[in-house]
């Protein structure tokens, strides 16, 4: 059972072996500076944030912002590479091999990239930066990163499976995922939102991810409600994803 979809998240994870080094400095880069020019560079500017200085308030959401942005780009690029490109999921389907095994592979590969790469970024700003954290919050942290990069992973794989024209996936990127991370409150307090607004944003998956992870990793608080919203959402996303493949590749 599930046997075709290890054998192709195992092709995946060889292809992302041979450009390593490359992959993960392409990575680190962004989250880092980000890093550096918002925790480092603007903390003398910034106050502490809810008693939390800004360089720690800031750094697990953007060791959770890494993990699901990769996630969704390998899933997205992967796909929509394989399909229209190489046509391997052509080939997938002349084997032994279901459209549950691919869709189900194509989204455990997104997710564990996702994974290895946010770690990395924990790795590197732990060892540049005076942040840390108790080792026992650190369970149910991982439990926001992998939900995040289950649900972007899930985009990811129906983007590349509706998308035709590749700039398109960009554009979903640049109109879709970028603002739905930074408006959940990455670089500043939910409380900054007004009231209404406030309300909005709490129910957008992202800030149950960002959010929830960094009350967990700070606090190690489990947040119920952030909690729940990760579940469903996953799930749905799980279950949208595999019926839409479904539906494009038998049609």
């Amino acid at each position: 059972m599930f046997r075709g979809a290890f054998t192709i998240w195992g092709r995946d994870m060889r292809v992302l072996r041979r450009s390593l080094f490359s992959e993960l400095l392409a990575v680190v880069a962004y989250p880092i500076t980000l890093y550096l020019a918002f925790g480092v560079g603007l903390k003398g500017y910034i106050s502490d944030v809810d008693g939390i200085p800004y360089a720690l308030f800031i750094a697990p959401g953007l060791i959770s912002m890494t993990a699901v942005s990769a996630a969704f780009d390998e899933s997205a690029w992967s796909m929509w590479f394989h399909r229209k490109v190489q046509h391997t999921i052509e080939e997938y389907r002349v084997n032994p091999i279901t459209v549950y095994d691919i869709i189900i592979g194509k989204i455990v590969s997104g997710f564990s990239q996702g994974a290895v790469k946010g770690v990395v970024v924990a790795v590197v700003i732990f060892l540049l930066t005076p942040f840390r954290f108790p080792a026992g919050h650190l369970l149910v942290y991982l439990f926001f990163i992998a939900s995040g990069s289950m649900i972007f992973s899930c985009i990811g794989t129906i983007c590349g499976t509706i998308v035709d024209k590749p700039e398109n996936i960009g554009r979903i990127q640049s109109v879709v995922i970028v603002p739905l991370i930074f408006l959940s409150g990455i670089f500043f307090p939910l409380s900054s939102y007004p009231s209404a607004a406030l309300a909005v944003v709490q129910l957008l998956p992202t800030t149950a991810i960002f959010e929830g992870a960094r009350i967990a990793l700070l606090q190690g608080v489990m947040d119920y409600r952030y909690f729940s919203i990760a579940v469903v959402t996953s799930a749905l996303a799980f279950a949208a994803a595999v019926w839409i493949f479904n539906r494009k590749i038998e049609g």
